[in-house]
C-alpha cells in the first residue's frame, strides 16, 4: 500500500512538472493567456478521458470477476450435488481475484472427476455387455443418466470382476468338456447329428455362449458319451466272455484264436 501510494504522488508530481512545462512553454512562445486557458482545458479533458477509461476497464475487470465468481460458485453447487459431495466453502476473507482464480480451479478439478467418472462408467458398461453378451446374463442395473458415486463404480468394477473370473471359470470348462467330447465321439466313431453338437464341436471356443444352459447342456451331452461308452465297453466285454466260451467248447487251436486277438 506505501508502494502504491509513493507511485501516485509520483505520477501527481509527473502532471505538475508537466503542467508547468506547457505553461513555460506556452509564456516563451507568447500565447495568450486565454488561448493558455483553452489549452490548459485541452490537457485536462485529455488526462480526464484516459483517466476515466482505465477507471472503467479496472470496474470492468472487477465486475466480470464477480460475474465469474456467481458462475463458478452456481457451477461448484451443481457439481458437488452430481458427485454427491459436500457443499463447497469459500474463504470469505480472500481477495476477489484469489477467491475467483480459487472457485475457478476447484471446478476444473471436480469437472475432470465427474469426466473420469463418467468415462470409467462407458468402459464397464462396453465390459459388462460384452460379458453379458458371452454368459447370457442380465445387464448390471445402474442409473446411466447420473454421475455415478465412487461407491456405484467400486460396486460395477467387482461385479465385472466376478464376470470375468465366472467366463474364465466356464471357458475352462467348456474347453475341457469339449476335448473328452471330441475324443468319445471319435472312439464311438459318431457323428454330430444335433445343432448343438455340431456348434461345440465345430465352434470357434472364443464365441461359444457360455450360459449356464449351454454348460448343463454341455455336461449332459459328455455324460451321454461316457454312458455310451460304458455302455459299449460293457457289451464288448460280454461278446469277448461268449467268444472265449465258444473257442472252448469247440476247441479252436491257438494260432486260430490269435488271428481274432486284434479285434
Amino acid at each position: 500500500a506505501a508502494l502504491s501510494e509513493v507511485l501516485a504522488a509520483e505520477a501527481v508530481t509527473c502532471l505538475n512538472r508537466a503542467m508547468a512545462a506547457l505553461r513555460d512553454i506556452w509564456e516563451e512562445i507568447g500565447i495568450p493567456e486565454e488561448q493558455r486557458l483553452e489549452r490548459t482545458d485541452t490537457v485536462r479533458k485529455h488526462i480526464k478521458n484516459l483517466l476515466d477509461m482505465m477507471v472503467a476497464e479496472e470496474e470492468s475487470l472487477k465486475e466480470r470477476l464477480l460475474k465469474s465468481i456467481v458462475l463458478c460458485r452456481k457451477e461448484l453447487d451443481t457439481l458437488c450435488r452430481e458427485l454427491q459431495l459436500g457443499p463447497f466453502e469459500t474463504e470469505e476473507e480472500s481477495t476477489i481475484l484469489q477467491m475467483e482464480k480459487n472457485l475457478r480451479t476447484c471446478v476444473e478439478v471436480l469437472q475432470k472427476q465427474k469426466r473420469d467418472r463418467k468415462q470409467e462408467l462407458k468402459a464397464l458398461q462396453e465390459q459388462d455387455q460384452a460379458l453379458c453378451d458371452i454368459l447370457c446374463t442380465p445387464l448390471f442395473s445402474i442409473d446411466t443418466n447420473s454421475v455415478p458415486s465412487l461407491e456405484d463404480l467400486d460396486r460395477y468394477r467387482r461385479h465385472v470382476a466376478s464376470l470375468n473370473s465366472l467366463k474364465e471359470q466356464r471357458q475352462e470348462e467348456f474347453v475341457s468338456n469339449k476335448r473328452q467330447i471330441i475324443l468319445l465321439m471319435e472312439e464311438l466313431d459318431h457323428t454330430p447329428d444335433t445343432s448343438f453338437e455340431r456348434d461345440v464341436v465345430c465352434e470357434d471356443e472364443k464365441v461359444f455362449c457360455l450360459s449356464e444352459d449351454n454348460i448343463m447342456a454341455l455336461q449332459k451331452l459328455l455324460q451321454q458319451l461316457e454312458a455310451q461308452r460304458a455302455l459299449n465297453e460293457a457289451v464288448c466285454t460280454e461278446l469277448r466272455a461268449r467268444i472265449v466260451a465258444l473257442w472252448e467248447r469247440l476247441q479252436i487251436p491257438e494260432e486260430e484264436r490269435e488271428s481274432s486277438a486284434v479285434h
